[in-house]
């Protein structure tokens, strides 16, 4: 089966991202034809990782000196108790900076991962093994770590680019429904970024992407994963263009914070509230057309989930969620910044917000 390989330049590190079937068997030789070196490593895995997937990737490092923890993937995980587990081994075993740290799991894990690995030392090798669709596509890519506080998510963090991704799609054969759908709305937040063509192509395949068949699922991945290698190589610490890529997550990042981070709403399934909720407003501030709304909203409903934020809130949540929307780190003035849609392929990423406006909009939809 052939291997993808997506090329990311950046000013700190130059990286691939390689994207395949049956890559974990492989890992090896890929690390060889990397060249990538190191005698120690620590693998931080997700628990609820089948083990069968854990064993080959032991295996296959066996001529390395292993260290393993494993963290249960929440969101109430990724703060600096799990970095200072992570730290604590890499200190007691002596690890250096030419030892490496890999990261087996979703994007949560990423984050925590990565974090851990841009603080010890000021810079440890770092590999991303992606098991989810939702990291695969978005979270492994661009180099952002971080954590969450009591003030909202990934508020603590680095820009730290790994040494190399390796997403092998068989892992996602073991993710629940819910599960791929939430890594369904990077993939269609990308494609309303990129173009109403590649838009189109997903409104056609839904059915087939959603179940994982080749070659749409590999064709879906490798799209948005070469748009946000397009996005990240013009603006690596995101001082202006890659807040593009924030499209819906001002809305999802308040409605999670909102939740507690409960299980009740998982990261993409936020994300396709948020992008309904994006389109919506923009809709309402006469950038976005009726017709292209209808589409976008049509096609969420296709997805299979609640798509009505009061699903999840009451009226009295209006002002939690915007205290958080208040809070978003893309925030620099008194008003809230938006990343809004014109149309496809067509964003705003610097719309200011009135939060009166905002308040008036999210009541309005509880």
């Amino acid at each position: 089966m052939r291997i993808n390989k997506i090329r990311i330049k950046t000013n700190t590190k130059n990286y691939s991202i390689l994207v395949g079937r049956n890559l974990l068997n492989k890992i090896d030789k890929i690390l060889s034809d990397s060249n990538i070196t190191f005698k120690k490593c620590l693998i931080v895995a997700d628990k609820n990782i089948p083990y069968a997937f854990k064993k080959t990737l032991f295996k296959k490092l066996k001529s390395k000196k292993i260290f393993k923890i494993e963290l249960i993937s929440s969101e109430k995980n990724k703060n600096y108790q799990s970095i200072e587990k992570i730290h604590k081994v890499l200190f007691e075993k002596r690890f250096n900076r030419s030892d490496c740290v890999i990261s087996f799991g979703g994007g949560i894990i990423g984050d925590i991962v990565g974090f851990a690995s841009s603080t010890f030392k000021r810079g440890i090798k770092f590999i991303n093994i992606p098991t989810t669709l939702l990291s695969q596509v978005d979270s492994s890519i661009g180099g952002k770590t971080g954590i969450n506080n009591k003030f909202g998510k990934n508020l603590v963090g680095s820009f730290y680019q790994p040494d190399l991704v390796v997403s092998d799609i068989n892992i996602l054969s073991s993710l629940p429904e819910r599960e791929i759908i939430c890594g369904y709305a990077e993939i269609l937040k990308s494609s309303i970024i990129d173009s109403y063509k590649n838009f189109l192509y997903l409104d056609k395949n839904l059915e087939k992407i959603l179940k994982l068949k080749s070659p749409f699922i590999e064709r879906s991945i490798l799209k948005a994963c070469n748009l946000k290698k397009i996005v990240v190589e013009k603006d690596v610490d995101e001082k202006d263009f890659r807040k593009v890529l924030n499209l819906g997550h001002t809305f999802a990042h308040a409605y999670e914070s909102t939740l507690g981070f409960s299980q009740k709403l998982n990261h993409g399934e936020a994300v396709i509230l948020g992008i309904k909720s994006a389109a919506e407003f923009s809709y309402k501030n006469k950038m976005l057309s009726k017709e292209k709304l209808n589409i976008i909203i049509n096609h969420i409903n296709r997805i299979g989930m609640k798509i009505k934020i009061n699903s999840f809130f009451k009226k009295k949540d209006t002002n939690m969620i915007l205290n958080f929307m208040k809070s978003d780190k893309k925030n620099n003035s008194d008003r809230i910044n938006l990343i809004l849609i014109k149309n496809f392929g067509k964003i705003k990423i610097d719309f200011q917000a009135n939060p009166l406006v905002l308040k008036r909009y999210i009541f309005n939809n509880l």
